[in-house]
Parts: C-alpha cells; sequence; structure tokens
C-alpha cells in the first residue's frame, strides 16, 4: 500500500514540477539582476528531484496513519502553490505575484510540516528540507524584485 501511495503522490509533484518545463527561465530571467548568492541553473532541477521524493514519502506515510485529515489538506494546498508559483512568475513574469505566491507557499508547506509532524514525525522531518528550499527561493524571489523594480513594475505578461 506504501508504494501505491507513494506513487500517487510522486506524480502529484511531477504535476507540480512539470510547470518548470512549460514555463522555462528563458532570456527574461536571465536579463534580471539577481543576487551573487543564485544557486546556478543545475541545482534547481536536482533540488526539486529530492525535495519531490521526501515529499512523496512524507505523504504516503501520513496517508496511511490515523486522523491525518489536517496534514493530507495542506499537503493538498501545499502542492497547488508549488504548482503555481512558476507559471506566475516566469510565464506572466509577474514578480510582485511570485512574491505573494511564495509567501502563501511558505505558510502552507511550514503548516503541512506541522500537520504532518502530528500524525508521523518522520514525514513532519521529511518536510524540513522542503521548508529550508522554500525559504532560500522567497529570498531568491525577494532579491530579485529588488534588484529589478522597474521590471517588477511593468504590466503582467499576456499569454496567446
Amino acid at each position: 500500500m506504501f508504494w501505491l501511495l507513494f506513487c500517487i503522490f510522486f506524480a502529484a509533484c511531477l504535476g507540480a514540477g512539470v510547470t518548470g518545463g512549460l514555463f522555462p527561465p528563458g532570456p527574461w530571467y536571465r536579463a534580471l539582476s539577481k543576487p551573487s548568492w543564485t544557486p546556478p541553473d543545475w541545482v534547481f532541477p536536482v533540488t526539486w528531484m529530492v525535495l519531490y521524493a521526501c515529499m512523496a514519502i512524507a505523504g504516503a506515510r501520513a496517508a496511511m496513519a490515523d486522523n491525518n485529515g489536517i496534514a493530507m489538506a495542506f499537503w493538498a494546498m501545499q502542492i497547488a502553490f508549488n504548482g503555481l508559483w512558476t507559471p506566475v512568475f516566469f510565464g506572466l513574469r509577474n514578480i510582485r505575484m511570485g512574491m505573494a505566491i511564495i509567501v502563501v507557499l511558505w505558510l502552507t508547506v511550514f503548516s503541512a510540516m506541522l500537520a504532518l509532524w502530528q500524525v508521523d514525525t518522520i514525514a513532519g522531518l521529511l518536510f524540513v528540507p522542503y521548508l529550508i528550499w522554500v525559504t532560500i527561493a522567497a529570498a531568491l524571489n525577494a532579491s530579485v524584485w529588488s534588484l529589478n523594480r522597474e521590471e517588477a513594475a511593468k504590466p503582467t505578461v499576456q499569454q496567446g
């Protein structure tokens, strides 16, 4: 049963992650000013694959636990906001809205971590690296916003 649940949760993670392929950073992002501590491009997909595996394990473990309703609700909420950030930031090129989404993502990841911890300690621990990464991503988003005020003030790019 664990492996079936793991596959379901991992598929949800990959569904959120596919937005990275649909809305790649591209020339617009490369032209933005970024802080010196910006990770190299290759770090992002490697980190996300590890995090997605941890998230899927956490979800599967919690799904098998009793009294897991709140944890499962927060798990679902965080993956929805996870999948939303990339299309807004890279697709719409909306740095400010990306910042708003990543703040909500951080709050949902933190809440999910706490809720998961209540039903399965290991599941909660598996969300700690994710929270750290989203904290770094939020700091990067804030820095890009700060360093590119004029670009951030432009109207959102309309697709299609």
